[in-house]
């Protein structure tokens, strides 16, 4: 007997698209769902007030425990809207997470974490370690596996990047009437 039930998706002609569109929604559904883990935990530690690009931007601030200008957070989270970082930026600063540095003898700032920032980001470490990444840890060959979508995801982000640069590029064909 004949299914039927098939898919007939506008952005999947054959099989290599239908994977890439799978992938596509894949990751719009992961990124969602770690919103809302993101949410989650910071409302048991004290950050229900962040959004989840603030709570993103206030972890990127205190990787490698060094200052981070708006640029180079901007740089590390793939993001080009300066203008949000920045806002964000005014936020963190405002609830005391963070605070700014003059840089002697220039314009720029960087930022770096406060003690409340330190103390709330640990908390969320811990909280982290023990309900997400104990889960993460009961999946077979987890370390190999994420290694590997990690690289996998290096190389699509490339890909996207690099097709957004040569759509700009590119000029709409009008069909004859």
């Amino acid at each position: 007997m004949k299914s039927k039930y098939y898919r007939n998706w506008h952005l999947a002609n054959d099989e290599t698209e239908f994977k890439v569109t799978e992938l596509e929604f894949a990751l719009m559904r992961v990124i969602e769902a770690f919103a809302r883990w993101v949410a989650a935990a910071d409302e048991m530690v004290g950050l229900s007030e962040l959004k989840h690009a603030e709570h993103v931007i206030l972890h990127v601030i205190r990787m490698q425990n060094r200052p981070k200008s708006g640029a180079t957070i901007a740089r590390l989270l793939n993001r080009d809207d300066l203008p949000n970082i920045q806002y964000s930026l005014r936020k963190l600063e405002s609830i005391g997470l963070i605070h700014k540095i003059k840089e002697p003898g220039s314009k720029n700032h960087t930022y770096s974490i406060t003690k409340l920032g330190e103390d709330l980001t640990n908390e969320y470490s811990r909280m982290r370690s023990e309900i997400l990444i104990k889960k993460f840890r009961s999946i077979a060959d987890f370390d190999g596996r994420v290694e590997d979508a990690t690289e996998l995801l290096a190389i699509i982000t490339g890909i996207y990047e690099e097709s957004a640069r040569s759509s700009v590029s590119l000029n709409h064909v009008s069909e004859p009437d």
